[in-house]
């Protein structure tokens, strides 16, 4: 057989062999496409979410700022005197009455001399008293009487002076309130003007706050304000503007605002973080619908409207971006973009598209309370 018979045969078998892999590649290219348009066009079944309508709500206006809170009286307990720590009458965190005592120096050399004092005292009053009935006999004159006046007199001096110095050496709570850590020992040798103990009176309590100096006629004297601290995130404390700063701060250009609010269980404590809202007698009428139908994004939020398909026999979601406001609570102010009684998907926003369609079950419907009140904490 030639090599020409031979190179056609091989040419020919290459061809078919070329045919064959062609033909199915190309068959399984067909199939993977009939199904994509298969899966592409089958119904995508209806999402289960819950949903409300976008509703008008009356809101009175309010501010919000951050504040410090305050103790009304605050300060560190310290002694006036120089001495041994001869006794501690208090534990650290008590409450404490005004006036009560807390701590003792040693003060024998002093009472030793107060002691001296009034043995002085008696014997200048036997001695005035004496001159006084030699006095009137005639025996003693008006400048006799007079010195031994003086003598009594500088001596009840001195001994208020004793006292005094007794007294310093003696610490007392200066208004009632709540001690903090003890910061000396028994036995501790103490300069004066070193601190004890920290003391704070907690009921009532300030809380002080900053805001833009827009805002300065708008506030006043006796408006509620309303607190939330993170350590105690699900509890509001109310209280009432007591104190407008007289000037703006040339540097910042916002005021000083202080509020007064109860504590009688004294869980707000001096130094705490606050999130204050003030508010303001004005109201606005407005839209809301609950946090939980926004969709947040970069390019914009967006909420869900459920309304009829086309076809009429169902519910399907169109997404529309929004422009959001004022947050309160669970609910969420909404400027532009949405009406009054429209339609809005509230959980479940992850399953939708624009056009998927959608059952309604509101069973388990999540909260929308612009004040809401749980357990306190």
């Amino acid at each position: 057989m030639s090599n020409r018979v031979v190179n056609k045969r091989m040419l020919l078998m290459l061809l078919g062999s070329a045919l064959l892999f062609g033909g199915i590649f190309a068959f399984k290219i067909f199939g993977s496409y009939m199904m994509n348009r298969a899966f592409d066009t089958m119904p995508q079944p209806p999402a289960t979410v819950t949903s409300t309508a976008a509703e008008i709500q009356i809101w009175r206006e309010s501010l919000s700022a951050v504040g410090t809170v305050r103790a009304i009286n605050g300060v560190d307990v310290t002694t006036e005197a120089q001495g041994v720590v001869r006794a501690i009458h208090f534990k650290s965190g008590q409450t404490v009455k005004k006036d009560e005592l807390m701590l003792e120096l040693s003060a024998e050399p002093e009472k030793a001399q107060l002691q001296v004092l009034q043995a002085e005292l008696r014997l200048a009053r036997r001695n005035h008293r004496r001159t006084s009935i030699l006095l009137e006999r005639g025996v003693a004159t008006e400048a006799e009487l007079d010195q031994t006046l003086s003598t009594l007199e500088q001596v009840l001096a001195n001994i208020e002076v004793q006292r005094a110095t007794v007294n310093e050496r003696r610490v007392t709570a200066p208004f009632s309130g709540r001690l903090g850590i003890r910061l000396v020992d028994l036995g501790q040798n103490v300069d004066p003007g070193q601190a004890v103990v920290s003391l704070e009176q907690l009921d009532p309590i300030y809380v002080d706050f900053f805001l833009p100096e827009r805002y300065f006629s708008r506030v006043a004297p006796q408006q509620l304000v309303k607190l939330t601290s993170d350590a105690y995130p699900k509890r509001v404390f109310q209280g009432r503007i007591t104190a407008i700063a007289a000037r703006v701060d040339s540097d910042s250009r916002n005021f000083q605002v202080q509020a007064t609010l109860r504590n009688p269980e004294q869980k707000l404590r001096p130094g705490m973080f606050a999130e204050v809202s003030v508010e303001l007698p004005t109201q606005r009428r407005l839209v809301v619908v609950p946090r939980t139908a926004l969709s947040f994004a970069p390019y914009g939020d967006a909420v869900f409207v459920l309304q009829r398909s086309k076809e009429g026999d169902g519910l399907v979601a169109q997404k529309r971006v929004v422009k959001t406001g004022e947050e309160r609570g669970d609910l969420v102010e909404i400027v532009q973009g949405l009406r009054e009684g429209e339609q809005v998907a509230t959980s479940g926003l992850l399953k939708l598209r624009n056009g998927s369609p959608v059952n309604i079950d509101n069973a388990n419907k999540p909260p929308a309370e612009a004040n809401p009140q749980p357990e306190n904490s």
